[in-house]
């Protein structure tokens, strides 16, 4: 299974309805993006000097469904708006090795 996390530091402009729209919209992509198996959103709550504000983890069954997701329309749709309002995303893409 491949993991893809990412996490954004939005601007302070209307933060919070923006943290709510992307988060909205990000969750609706489970039911849009065939290859996406799943995805969690979570919103910091510590707000300390290292934290970001939100995160999202998604899994793959494979490294071609996470490219077919990167470049699907209704991501990319997801992405533009994520743009244009965070500072700021770090991300990590791994493969999680069965645990059995």
């Amino acid at each position: 299974m491949i993991v893809h996390i990412v996490m954004f530091k939005f601007k302070d402009e209307n933060k919070k309805e923006n943290i709510k729209e992307v988060s909205s919209k990000l969750n609706a992509l489970v039911e849009l993006i065939p290859t996406l198996n799943s995805m969690e959103v979570g919103v910091d709550f510590s707000r300390s000097e290292r934290a970001f504000d939100m995160s999202i983890y998604t899994t793959f069954d494979s490294k071609e469904a996470l490219s077919e997701y990167a470049v699907h329309p209704e991501h990319l749709k997801v992405v533009e708006l994520i743009k244009s309002v965070t500072l700021e995303s770090k991300v990590v893409d791994y493969i999680k090795e069965d645990s059995n």
